[in-house]
Order: structure tokens, then sequence, then C-alpha cells
């Protein structure tokens, strides 16, 4: 299993003429395979969408998206409002849940956190051992580390109703998780976050 994230970066003032269309093309490209999840970011840098698709293997992905712009419906007509386009490759967590439809929350926590060439096994153990007694206060949505595009970036997605219940379980967390978060610091250069809203077609919400 692998999963495709893209990323883009649109004029201002255009998200949601850009998820609009986006959901018109989604009828035609979800005969080949299913959308992961698609939010746009409202904390953190602005005007970005992200979408991620599940694949069972890289030759998989591009036979699907030969088979997808065949169609003419796919990609969706919103060139007109991208600056710039970034897309990684990523491979699932051993304690990720799978990207299916479900109900988790009104906003997400992309957290990206870039660790030491060679680390991510060790991130990857401490961070097992302590998920099943984070998950109890808020669900995780997904957890992959980068495979091809920028690598050693261990990437998780927290839902939460609103910045509210964040703060707070956040703050419970810290206090009640042993272990929670895990000592991955002397590993880490950098960390990366951001708050997003699903769209209205995106599986995830």
């Amino acid at each position: 299993m692998i999963v495709e994230m893209r990323t883009y970066l649109l004029k201002p003032g255009t998200i949601a003429a850009f998820e609009e269309r986006f959901a018109e093309g989604l009828t035609a490209r979800l005969q080949f395979s299913r959308l992961g999840g698609l939010w746009h970011s409202d904390v953190g840098t602005l005007n970005q969408v992200i979408h991620v698709w599940p694949y069972e293997s890289f030759a998989e992905r591009e036979r699907i998206g030969e088979a997808a712009r065949k169609t003419g419906k796919w990609p969706p007509n919103t060139h007109e409002f991208i600056i710039s386009q970034e897309n990684k490759i990523l491979q699932p967590a051993p304690f990720s849940p799978p990207l299916e439809e479900r109900k988790l929350g009104n906003i997400y926590e992309i957290r990206t956190y870039t660790y030491r060439p060679g680390t991510m096994p060790t991130v990857l153990e401490r961070f097992g051992k302590v998920i099943p007694s984070r998950v109890q206060l808020s669900p995780l949505a997904g957890a992959w580390y980068g495979a091809i595009g920028p690598l050693n970036q261990f990437i998780h997605v927290w839902a939460y109703r609103d910045a509210g219940e964040r703060e707070r379980v956040r703050a419970e967390a810290q206090k009640t998780v042993r272990g929670w978060p895990p000592e991955t610091r002397e590993f880490m250069l950098k960390q990366e976050n951001m708050l997003a809203i699903p769209a209205a077609c995106s599986p995830l919400h």
C-alpha cells in the first residue's frame, strides 16, 4: 500500500471554486480508485489544498492515472487557480488506520516532522508504542512516512471537532498518556503544522 499526497498552493480567493470543480471531475475519477481525503488549509500556509489517494502499488497508481486521464474529465479544470504543486509518495506506518470514508471531525491537524536520515525505524517504533493510548482521546486519520519526494518525513493527521477540542485533548494527552509525545527530538530536524478543513466531497470529514 502507498499513499499519494498532493499539495497545491492556490491563488487567494479561489479555494471554493477549486473544490467545486474538483468535485465535478471526481465522479469520473472514482470509477478507477477512491479518494482518501481532501482538505484546505485554515491555519498555517493559507490557500493550500491537500488531497490524498491510496493505491496498492506504484504500478497501480500509474495504470489508474492513465485510465482516468482518458476520460477527458480528469484532472479537473482547475489549472487557472494553481500557483504551485507538490507531490509525495508515502508509505503507511504500521499503526496507521486505513483510509476509508469516516466522520472523524470538523478540523484536521496535519503534522509533518523531518528527521535525520536513518532514524525513521526508531521514530516509528517509539510512536507505535504510545499511539494505542493516544487514540483513546482523539482519532488518528493517518500516519505515513516519505518514500518518494521529500525523504525522512513523518506525517501524522489528527481529527478534532473544533480548535477548542484540539487544545483540550493535546493538554490532556501530555498529562494522562504515558510517554506522549514520544521522545524523538534527538533525531528531529524540523516540525511543520497545519489545521485544515475537509471539503464537502472528502470521504474523511
